[in-house]
């Protein structure tokens, strides 16, 4: 353990001199973003901050590859991407600042969803299993999300540090490659649009446009499921917390998490991947019980987690520590 502990502190032959991959994907998505923040600056609603925001990010990435250069070892290294992918919290409500300018095209999706399925899982799914054990272990699946993240990351870093940029890279790019799907397809997802047009309407196979209702309510319905359980109120606390009416198709909780089941494989280590499979199960469920999406986000998380994994690991294939 000693001997292990002093190589995260042993000083890099090779140090990098530049900007980590991960950083320079960060620099061109802030550039993509703030290009369009300043072409449809009188239109937002926060553009200042929006702005001030990036300023701030782009000063932490300096000041971390200082620390880096001053110190170039293996912790500090890590701080700087394990910094990059917690800022990926920090971009997810960027873009609802940024597509609510547009039409909300949920009506779309929710009639495509009646016409695909015959009904609306995310109106049924949780009416059909109201079991407290069912709802708990559809909250479960929901809020391991980001402690799937955090475990796949942290395997490559003690376990497979030669991989561990690789594998980060790859998620933050999925993030990112979402995001930007997210700024130019408004889609709330049932939670919101459910609430907006009256779950009345919805028994009925009535989809009404709200063009631009989104722009200033940002209301949901509750989690339906057992409101006494103890994983039920983290899902609550987390829409509480930062939960905005964007980000619906494709499910990027499907599609990175599927990214992140795919890397576990990738690692050769089955105790990983095998750990994972439940909760990725459940989380792929949960997306449509707890009404965050339409079945048919889920379905095309799915398929372009698996379509960004296999992507960016071909195009990643010679990066390494």
């Amino acid at each position: 353990m000693i001997k292990y502990i002093k190589t995260l502190f042993a000083i890099e032959k090779k140090p990098a001199k530049g900007l980590l991959t991960v950083e320079w994907c960060v620099l061109a998505y802030m550039t993509l973003t703030l290009l369009i923040v300043l072409f449809t600056y009188t239109k937002l609603a926060n553009p200042e901050a929006m702005i001030w925001g990036r300023v701030r990010i782009g000063a932490t990435t300096m000041a971390l590859w200082a620390v880096y250069r001053l110190v170039p070892c293996r912790i500090t290294r890590a701080a700087r991407i394990i910094t990059q992918l917690a800022l990926l919290a920090w971009w997810y409500p960027d873009t609802y600042e940024i597509n609510r300018m547009f039409s909300n095209l949920d009506h779309l999706f929710a009639a495509a969803e009646q016409s695909v399925m015959g009904f609306q899982p995310a109106l049924t799914f949780a009416a059909d299993f109201p079991s407290p054990i069912i709802s708990e272990l559809m909250s479960l699946g929901y809020t391991s999300y980001y402690p799937m993240i955090f475990v796949v990351v942290m395997f490559f870093f003690f376990c497979r540090y030669k991989e561990f940029e690789r594998c980060s890279v790859i998620i933050l790019l999925s993030f990112f490659i979402y995001y930007v799907f997210f700024i130019f397809v408004p889609v709330a997802g049932p939670t919101f649009y459910y609430k907006a047009v009256g779950i009345e309407n919805i028994t009925r196979g009535v989809f009404p446009a709200i063009h631009d209702y989104f722009n200033t309510h940002q209301d949901c319905l509750p989690t339906p499921g057992y409101t006494d359980g103890f994983f039920y109120g983290l899902v609550e606390d987390a829409k509480a917390a930062g939960e905005r009416p964007t980000a619906a198709f494709p499910s990027s909780h499907v599609g990175v998490a599927t990214v992140c089941v795919l890397l576990a494989w990738h690692s050769c280590n089955r105790r990983l991947f095998f750990t994972l499979i439940p909760f990725y199960i459940l989380l792929c469920l949960s997306t449509v019980y707890i009404q965050a999406h339409y079945a048919i986000d889920a379905y095309a998380g799915l398929i372009s987690g698996a379509v960004i994994y296999f992507t960016l690991l071909a195009a990643t294939r010679k990066m390494k520590c």
